[in-house]
């Protein structure tokens, strides 16, 4: 079937960010106060005793990788549970679709909506860290626009398991078998050159690892051409993975 989209994904952006106005205090504090929890538990407690990494501390180590991991946290809880729940019990898209947006266009809103979180949330943490002395470099100034590949990436994969589970409760199997390892073996936390090299590989082939290589280096000022390999490998990440969610949610909603 050909993909129906144009402007009007916008409108269905739109009426998300509208109902977000309403609640976003209690929809922040959960990927805010998260992220400050690990930085003052593992980056100023445990970091005390990590000797320094590649010439930093183990706090200005991990205060980038929080930027990634939050943001992609923040997009994976909005394009899965959000819209499980906009869908199969407030039936949000029955009722968008009965409107001239079509279901691709509600699907593609959401993975607006989605990516519009991972920037939000990201930036957020980068603010944080700015004010704690964290932030050196002006070049993280890039990265909102890098948050926005990792919302985008992390939208398309939450959609794709919206489109597929029968019931909301499966959605922990997409959090501890996916979203957790991705959190735990990025880079986010350590270094991956003393994995083993399979890890290594593994990790190379996950989004969050090309988001993490590339925050940490615009916040500390490390830059280098080899971070335009990484923004290639996201844009063609998500290049290949538009489609899916688009379908997989076409199939169940009008199959």
């Amino acid at each position: 079937m050909e993909l129906d989209l144009s402007y009007r994904a916008w409108k269905v952006f739109w009426r998300n960010f509208v109902v977000f106005r309403k609640t976003w205090l209690t929809n922040i504090m959960f990927n805010f106060l998260e992220p400050l929890l690990y930085l003052a538990a593992m980056g100023y407690g445990m970091g005390h005793y990590i000797p320094a990494i590649k010439g930093m501390s183990y706090l200005q180590f991990l205060a980038p990788g929080l930027i990634a991991s939050s943001a992609m946290w923040a997009t994976a809880s909005e394009c899965t549970y959000d819209s499980f729940v906009r869908m199969k019990f407030q039936k949000t898209y029955h009722a968008i679709v009965a409107t001239p947006v079509s279901l691709d266009e509600v699907v593609v809103g959401e993975m607006l909506f989605g990516t519009f979180k991972s920037v939000l949330y990201g930036t957020v943490i980068l603010l944080v860290i700015l004010l704690l002395g964290l932030v050196p470099s002006p070049a993280a100034l890039l990265v909102p626009p890098v948050l926005v590949l990792c919302g985008f990436a992390f939208a398309e994969l939450g959609m794709i398991w919206t489109g597929l589970v029968p019931k909301i409760d499966t959605f922990s199997y997409f959090f501890t078998l996916i979203i957790t390892p991705m959190f735990l073996f990025a880079g986010v936390f350590f270094p991956l050159d003393a994995m083993p090299l399979i890890v290594q590989r593994l990790a190379w082939l996950i989004p969050l690892y090309h988001i993490v290589e590339l925050v940490r280096p615009l916040v500390l000022g490390q830059l280098s051409w080899g971070l335009l390999g990484h923004v290639a490998w996201l844009v063609v990440f998500i290049a290949i993975f538009f489609y899916p969610p688009i379908y997989l949610l076409r199939r169940r909603l009008t199959g």
